[in-house]
């Protein structure tokens, strides 16, 4: 951490070319002295990209950035905000504490947070920029958060950690065993020293997968920030042996779309299905990221147009977790009826149908936008349809 950035001409300079070419920053010499141009480079990169993910970071002064990786990496206020609204207690550590995002908002929840960060140069960023931001209740310590909990005698109300998703050769991985620090292999000393587990996972961990390389799970929730699947949450209770809880959330800008179950409920469940009526439905993402393809319709009383095109339709219009459409017109799929349509611009979905949004767009030479709605899917019979819809 280079102490010379936070001067005040720098942060001028900072501040007033936070929309500059970076490039072009990198190429001249730095008017700074004992302040690389790479270094006000990096400043810039990563202080652009916390403008919309972490905007109380962006809009406070002072704020020292790590690199662009550490950025990318950490998670985003609003999915940190919603992890702090899962714990209580007095006591938590975050084993992963990285740039210190998640350890931000718990010290909100959380009498005493401990942020365990093995780089020293993060850690340091990370302690200060608690400092500016006003947080008196977070403990820093430059230690591997797995050798940190080895040696401590501590007891937390609750472990969190946010494992890497990359292994050493740098390559995605898609389970937690694979994943540093590897899961599985520390549970044991992490319900030695917790009763509570918080694990943040890829969006791509199967939940099959999931359940069956930890154990004591409690709750799986699926978190998507306007509709696209950020990350999932796993609660782990010592010694819970009841169902898995799924809680499915969409944080957007208008409010919160909420819906829940247990995996025996979906499993169970028998759907009604039916031709496309007044109005379509379609899940928010993190609902389709839970495979709750059959209750979602069952719960709000609407018919599934097939079993694997999770789309659902109703004669009247409802209040409906993901988007709806009213219905205009049903076609066949063929080349005939769809340029009838003589449409150049339309949002076009697909759903269990074997072309791509892509090929259909070059197809029929149909630009994405405008305010109409095509959905290309496969109704009860096994046919090739197409919705024509607009937004609701």
């Amino acid at each position: 951490m280079n102490k010379l950035i936070l001067n005040t001409g720098v942060q001028e300079f900072i501040q007033k070319n936070i929309n500059t070419d970076i490039v072009s920053v990198l190429l001249k010499k730095s008017n700074f002295k004992g302040i690389s141009s790479k270094e006000l480079g990096e400043q810039l990169e990563a202080k652009k990209k916390c403008q919309d993910k972490l905007p109380t970071w962006y809009s406070t002064p002072l704020i020292y950035y790590a690199n662009k990786l550490n950025i990318e990496q950490t998670s985003s206020e609003i999915t940190a905000q919603y992890k702090s609204r899962i714990v209580s207690g007095k006591t938590l550590i975050d084993i992963t504490g990285g740039f210190g995002v998640d350890s931000y908002y718990f010290a909100k929840k959380i009498s005493h947070v401990y942020h365990c960060e093995i780089n020293e140069n993060l850690s340091e960023i990370a302690t200060y920029n608690f400092q500016i931001l006003g947080l008196k209740n977070i403990q820093n310590i430059i230690q591997n958060g797995i050798e940190f909990l080895t040696e401590t005698n501590e007891k937390f109300n609750w472990v969190f950690v946010d494992p890497s998703r990359r292994n050493e050769s740098k390559g995605k991985v898609f389970f937690l065993a694979d994943c540093l620090p590897n899961v599985p292999q520390h549970l044991d000393l992490f319900f030695g020293k917790s009763d509570n587990i918080l694990i943040k996972t890829s969006p791509l961990l199967d939940f099959s997968i999931g359940i069956k390389e930890l154990k004591f799970v409690k709750e799986i929730h699926v978190v998507a920030v306007n509709n696209e699947v950020k990350e999932l949450l796993w609660v782990l209770e010592k010694n819970y042996l009841k169902e898995v809880a799924i809680k499915t959330i969409n944080l957007k800008k208008t409010g919160e779309e909420v819906f829940g179950f247990s995996l025996s409920e979906e499993k169970d469940v028998i759907p009604n299905y039916g031709p496309p009526s007044n109005y379509l439905y379609e899940p928010n993402a993190a609902i389709l990221k839970s495979g709750a393809f059959k209750l979602v319709g069952k719960q709000f009383l609407l018919n599934k147009l097939q079993e694997h095109s999770h789309l659902y339709t109703s004669e009247n219009v409802i209040d409906f977790p993901g988007r709806r459409f009213k219905i205009e017109m049903v076609l066949p799929y063929s080349k005939k009826e769809v340029r009838s349509l003589k449409l150049t611009k339309a949002n076009i979905t697909t759903r269990n149908f074997p072309e791509s949004v892509t090929s259909i767009r070059k197809k029929f030479k149909i630009k994405d936008g405008g305010e109409d709605y095509l959905f290309f899917t496969t109704d009860l019979n096994d046919n090739y349809i197409v919705l024509c819809c607009i937004k609701t």
